[in-house]
């Protein structure tokens, strides 16, 4: 078994805990660790864990047997990040099929390669789908959905190994869309639509009436997990508002480890599709979740589609640059380093907001901040794995900084502000270094649009660095949008490279103005869906058709990397189109040599 009640085995009497209430529970810690559960000797029989693939394991702590804060014992890392949804905007018209031309899919659909995704399954992270519209049944009127793993349904069982939510098998999915009450039989529902339609999207089809639509996969299976809304602690921790969608790293972990469930060497490729994204994190790939589906993705026939995200005219990051230290001649000492000020507009009535600030090897940085009110706290050193909090004397906010002198994934130093209630107006952040630089690069990220309740953006930002993550992630494929009319890359769409300058994005497939089952949409998201259906395609032609039965995403990138179209006069690899626009025909043209 993969996943276990507790540190022993369960027992009446012992004091083991309930892990399916446990890992539910608002007074139940969520971490994920890499180090062995040897770790948790001194707390017995009395914890929950998960272990994913037997690289990660995620440790459910009641919040008693922690410290006064959720971080405890556990370093940045082990604090699930949270992700939201890459918004997407509707309109209303009838079919259209240009993004499936402008990538082309839909000559790819066509005769002689026919390729339509049979035989792939392409799982859809997200927040579920309407398995009752016809445009996921077949010409049979079947489901194409081969399972759906509910995260928010706790009456039902739970997939074999996974300890909370409901999972429904294409045979439940069957009778209950042949029932007069579907949702007696699969309560499972998507009140968002965002899972809906990039489902639609990839792997959609219906023919017929005035519902016709054509996805880019339409042969496809689909496997969907519903995510369960993050917890009440870390919502606060990080100052998402109420009300908006916000999703555990942990839970997206394990809903990876389902999905990659479904895959069959040689016989049934897996296609994920990732349509989510944060700023948090070293923007280098380091992330548990990166890491992760980094793993997953190098396996045989599975493949990792992530959106590039739409902050990149959010102005929500900065790259900032102290000049390097210059050697007083003659007398071993150095000259002193000047400050680096960095500015916050933040707009009324916001509730409060996170703020990360990474620095670069081997420098060392110390930040002091003002406050509109003109109230200053001055640099000072903060002890690696500090948390020091500030209630400012004329102003109602509350300022907690954290420290990380060495962020155990990436080794970099890292500075994590929280501001609740920050006052309106310009907020300026002091980067100085109290030693010789040799760098002088640092980058500072604030929350997704989605995660803040009033305008908050530097004022002097850098569009660059913004793909939001697990887009840095190595072996996954990275998309960003472009407007398939006119062939401009939406301004909206995250742009790379990594902060490491590792090359990030890929490809940047259509993603503005597209026609889904709620009418014109916009949206990195839907670019990613087009993409998974597009590397189904291509997992058709190369395991189910045995030209490259061993294929996964390294090599299925490489192949879209080759037949990308690129534009003359722009340089690549390049920050916003990676290797160019998503061009699946043009893919066998490079592969026949025409």
């Amino acid at each position: 078994m993969d996943a276990f009640f507790s540190a022993r085995s369960a027992g009446a009497g012992n004091g083991v805990p309930n892990c399916r209430e446990e890992i539910l529970s608002e007074n139940t810690y969520d971490y994920i660790t890499d180090f062995p559960l040897s770790g948790f000797s001194d707390l017995g029989d009395s914890f929950c864990y998960t272990d994913i693939d037997g690289l990660y394991y995620v440790i459910y702590l009641d919040a008693s047997q922690t410290a006064d804060s959720p971080v405890g014992r556990f370093q940045y890392q082990s604090i699930p990040k949270l992700y939201g949804l890459m918004q997407i905007m509707g309109g209303n018209d009838t079919f259209n099929p240009d993004a499936l031309i402008a990538s082309g899919i839909l000559q790819a659909q066509r005769q002689p390669l026919r390729l339509t995704g049979r035989g792939c399954v392409i799982c859809f992270i997200d927040t579920g789908i309407d398995y009752t519209m016809d445009v996921f049944r077949d010409a049979d009127g079947n489901s194409r959905v081969l399972a759906i793993w509910d995260q928010t349904i706790q009456d039902g069982t739970p997939p074999e190994g996974f300890l909370y939510g409901s999972e429904y098998t294409r045979e439940d999915i069957n009778r209950a869309i042949r029932s007069e009450d579907p949702y007696q039989i699969v309560p499972s529902r998507d009140e968002i639509g965002h899972g809906s339609t990039l489902a639609a999207l990839a792997a959609g089809s219906a023919t017929t009436g005035t519902n016709r639509f054509l996805g880019a996969a339409p042969d496809a299976d689909i496997v969907v997990v519903k995510l369960k809304e993050c917890k009440d602690y870390l919502r606060q921790l990080n100052l998402v508002p109420r009300g908006v969608p916000a999703y555990q790293e942990n839970d997206i972990m394990l809903a990876v480890k389902y999905a990659d469930s479904f895959a069959e060497v040689l016989s049934r490729p897996v296609i994920i599709c990732l349509a989510l994204g944060t700023n948090m994190g070293d923007h280098a790939g380091n992330s548990a979740l990166s890491r992760y589906i980094d793993a997953v993705a190098v396996r045989r026939s599975r493949a990792v589609v992530v959106c590039g995200g739409n902050e990149g005219n959010a102005a929500h990051h900065y790259r900032g640059r102290l000049p390097q230290t210059e050697t007083v001649q003659g007398t071993g000492t150095t000259a002193g380093i000047p400050d680096n000020n960095v500015e916050i507009r933040v707009g009324e009535n916001c509730s409060g907001f996170a703020l990360e600030c990474w620095s670069s090897l081997p420098d060392t940085l110390q930040i002091g901040l003002r406050s509109p009110g003109g109230e200053t706290i001055p640099p000072q050193r903060v002890g690696s794995g500090q948390s020091i909090s500030y209630r400012l004397v004329y102003e109602s906010t509350m300022i907690t900084l954290d420290s990380t002198l060495v962020e155990p994934a990436s080794g970099e130093q890292l500075f994590r502000f929280r501001l609740q209630d920050p006052t309106p107006g310009i907020w300026s952040f002091q980067i100085i270094s109290p030693g010789d630089v040799y760098n002088g690069t640092f980058d500072m990220w604030l929350p997704i649009t989605e995660f803040l309740d009033a305008e908050v953006y530097f004022l002097r930002p850098d569009p660059y660095i913004t793909l939001t993550e697990p887009g840095m992630a190595q072996d996954v494929i990275t998309v960003t949008s472009y407007n398939p009319a006119n062939l401009s890359f939406s301004i909206d769409s995250g742009r790379g490279f990594s902060r490491t300058g590792a090359i990030r994005p890929d490809l940047a497939a259509p993603g503005e103005n597209i026609y889904t089952i709620q009418g014109y949409q916009s949206g990195s998201s839907l670019a990613a869906a087009l993409a998974a259906g597009a590397v189904a395609q291509l997992f058709q032609w190369a395991v189910i058709q045995w030209r490259s039965p061993f294929a996964e995403s390294r090599e299925l990138k490489s192949y879209l990397i080759r037949g990308a179209e690129r534009t003359s006069y722009l340089a690549y690899p390049n920050r916003e189109w990676g290797y160019g626009r998503l061009d699946v025909a043009g893919t066998f043209e490079a592969l026949t040599g025409v």
